[in-house]
């Protein structure tokens, strides 16, 4: 348990929580997590900026005690997902005269989720503000970062915003502020992929919003902070773009050799062609990792043998996915075999519905690769490098 300062009369009070492996029952998380939230001490009155997952409320409870918080005003609720808000019922307890700030949807969930009573529900829009005596809270509605119901916390005379999942990072560190972006890049950008890549085109509008305000310290809900802002708006300026890199990315499954051995083909003739190429075996990859790899990436191709009359299982997973978090990838393609038949190619198709991509056509054989099968490996590679160069996309 630990009160950190991040600005006189504000105070990180959240959790670490070291050994998490596991979010929401699918997302790794081999750095662990936090659960950031937040004190905001005006002149007049006091407002808490989100709580914690319900594992870590004891230490929240800690916190607030080691602050020696009597009374608090509001409690802001951000998102109601149970990492942010899962300790609200405890917190509306132990403050019962404190109004539980939401957006309109934010509402209804934490009165459904969290059995909250409405009555003591205070009901905000975009810019709305609350005094704090000398401090403002102004809210920014961010609908689908992640949920659609999230909105922000701005300190107007502080220029601190509460970014809720906006900008996180599922990173367990000691570290109140990140002192070098190389430092948190990764986890940011894994964190981007995992969560937030599917409303890309959302973000993107919100962080037109946010560009209007004076920000000089960034404070989401999970990860440390950054103060200065400009390192973590840029590299999402990056993510949020249209613009793709020369990078091939590869899930595969081969249960018997042959699948690999075009993959490995494959890799090869791309790499002499001046591409960069992230296989993913699929029985051991981190799906995380495969993610943030397609966050940049202009190309999917998907090995696959064929089970029964289908992709490997846990190649449609993977497909499926990749579907559900949208990359920007331009070109998609299927390679891999069957032993006596099956509609895996059309079946992958499919999953990847969703996607904004130009399908170059497989190389999907029977049997065991041959000179012949090699040879269209070969042919695919160059397929690729020629879509990537027309595409506008540097081949190197």
């Amino acid at each position: 348990m630990t009160v950190r300062e991040v600005l006189p009369d504000i105070y990180w009070i959240g959790a670490i929580d070291w050994n998490r492996r596991l979010f929401d029952s699918l997302i790794p998380l081999p750095d662990g997590t936090s659960y950031n939230a937040y004190l905001v001490k005006g002149s007049e009155k006091t407002a808490l900026i989100d709580t914690v997952d319900p594992t870590k409320e004891f230490e929240y409870v800690c916190n607030l005690i080691k602050l020696g918080v009597e009374k608090v005003d509001y409690i802001i609720v951000n998102h109601a997902e149970q990492d942010h808000s899962g300790s609200l019922p405890m917190a509306a307890e132990l403050f019962p005269g404190a109004t539980v700030v939401t957006s309109e949807k934010c509402k209804d969930l934490v009165v459904k989720l969290l059995d909250i009573d409405p009555e003591r529900c205070l009901v905000v829009k975009a810019h709305d503000t609350i005094s704090l005596g000398n401090k403002t809270l102004e809210f920014i509605m961010a609908p689908w970062v992640h949920w659609p119901e999230t909105m922000l916390t701005y300190v107007r005379e502080d220029k601190v915003l509460f970014s809720c999942d906006l900008f996180g990072s599922h990173l367990a560190t000691s570290d109140l502020f990140v002192k070098d972006m190389a430092d948190v890049y990764h986890s940011a950008k894994r964190y981007y992929a995992e969560i937030m890549m599917p409303f890309r085109l959302q973000i993107r509008e919100h962080l037109k919003k946010i560009s209007a305000l004076d920000i000089g310290i960034i404070a989401p809900s999970h990860g440390p902070l950054y103060h200065p802002p400009d390192p973590v708006l840029q590299v999402y300026a990056e993510w949020i773009s249209d613009e793709v890199k020369n990078e091939v990315v590869i899930p595969y499954v081969s249960m018997h050799g042959s699948t690999d051995k075009m993959v490995m083909h494959l890799t090869g003739a791309l790499i002499d062609r001046g591409i960069r190429v992230k296989p993913f075996d699929l029985v051991s990859t981190d799906l995380g990792e495969l993610a943030a790899s397609l966050v940049d990436a202009a190309t999917i191709v998907i090995g696959t043998p064929t089970l029964l009359f289908g992709p490997h299982p846990l190649v449609a997973n993977a497909a499926f996915i990749t579907n559900l978090i949208r990359p920007k990838v331009k070109f998609a393609t299927v390679i891999g075999s069957y032993g006596w038949g099956g509609n895996t190619v059309e079946a992958l198709k499919g999953m990847l519905n969703h996607l904004s991509i130009e399908v170059i056509d497989p190389v999907y054989i029977k049997g065991a690769p041959d000179s012949a099968c090699l040879r269209d490996l070969e042919a695919l590679a160059e397929r690729i490098a020629d879509k990537h160069r027309k595409a506008g996309i540097m081949v190197h």
